[in-house]
């Protein structure tokens, strides 16, 4: 058998409040790694699930038809891999339905490690399909909004309609990410089902507009308009009633000057954007306000520029 190959691939803020589904910012300092190696079998298999105490995760499947990781390194391996098999580590370093993209960062470290495996490797952006293949089977739908911003890092604007197409967004310069997981969980993929069916004409043009708005302001650096439009008039309303803390931890980070903080993913982990030299004491107002409910937390300080996922050596 081959030496193991490591793969790491970040966190992510899924929907960065106004592009539900649409927009994803990676982060720095926190995800998952995938070891990988060929062997001399036929598919793909899963030697080992370890949690973030280094030990075997208790939750999470070493089934390789059951987990993220191996069914984005399967569906890779198929298309491209001439013979033999692989055989795959994965050691979790997102917390499990955080909302910071925990089953995403699993199916791209995967691909990228299998990736490095094959003969001839393919450009890093080909790799996408395979990756959401795994998160197709976590979240229950095809929407790129972490998997691509874990795979290519930074900004990406990922609607349905263009997808295997992404585009990656320009940023202000200077402008950080804040965020905070408290130490509670919601399931992604039922707090999808519970969204309403519809909405108003209204409130979708209203949505609209401020999803327009960001990306003009992070073109063009604005801060004024990316403090204007930074803000979910459909989703947020519904999902922040499932955080306990949400709003003591919002409106801590406004008063601390975060430029607008909101829910990330599905949550329950909050982010802020806000000016990269105020960053570390918006991170310590929120996580304050988080323990002040009573519930417990961590943070992390991001740049809007973090690099996506890559090869460990």
């Amino acid at each position: 058998m081959s030496e193991w190959v490591t793969a790491f691939a970040p966190a992510s803020i899924g929907n960065v409040a106004v592009g539900f589904d649409m927009l994803g910012l990676a982060l720095t300092d926190v995800g998952d790694r995938v070891l990988a190696r060929k062997t001399d079998g036929q598919d793909v298999t899963v030697a080992e699930v370890r949690g973030l105490d280094g030990e075997r995760h208790p939750y999470l499947s070493a089934d390789p038809k059951e987990n993220t990781a191996s069914i984005a390194a399967q569906a890779l391996w198929n298309d491209h891999g001439h013979s033999g098999g692989v055989e795959l580590r994965i050691h979790k370093g997102v917390p499990l339905q955080s909302g910071m993209g925990s089953s995403a960062a699993s199916a791209v470290a995967a691909a990228v490690a299998v990736n490095a495996l094959l003969d001839e490797p393919l450009p890093v952006e080909e790799l996408l399909p395979y990756a959401l293949e795994g998160e197709k089977f976590a979240s229950g739908g095809l929407h790129a909004d972490n998997v691509a911003p874990s795979l290519l890092g930074g900004l990406i604007l990922c609607p349905q309609v263009l997808l295997p197409d992404v585009v990656r967004l320009p940023v202000p310069a200077g402008v950080s990410a804040v965020l905070l997981h408290p130490d509670l969980q919601v399931n992604t993929a039922q707090a999808r089902r519970g969204l309403a069916k519809g909405y108003s004409m209204q409130l979708w043009l209203e949505q609209q507009g401020l999803l327009a708005g960001f990306v003009a302001a992070c073109a063009s650096g604005d801060i004024d308009l990316l403090r204007k439009t930074l803000r979910d008039v459909i989703i947020e309303p519904q999902r922040s009633k499932s955080v306990p803390c949400f709003t003591a931890v919002t409106e801590a980070a406004r008063r601390s000057r975060a430029f607008g903080c909101s829910l990330s993913g599905s949550g329950p982990s909050i982010f802020a954007l806000c000016a990269a030299n105020h960053a570390h004491n918006i991170a310590s107002a929120m996580e304050q306000a988080c323990r002040g409910q009573g519930i417990g937390c961590q943070s992390w300080v991001s740049p809007m520029t973090a690099p996506g996922a890559r090869i460990e050596t």
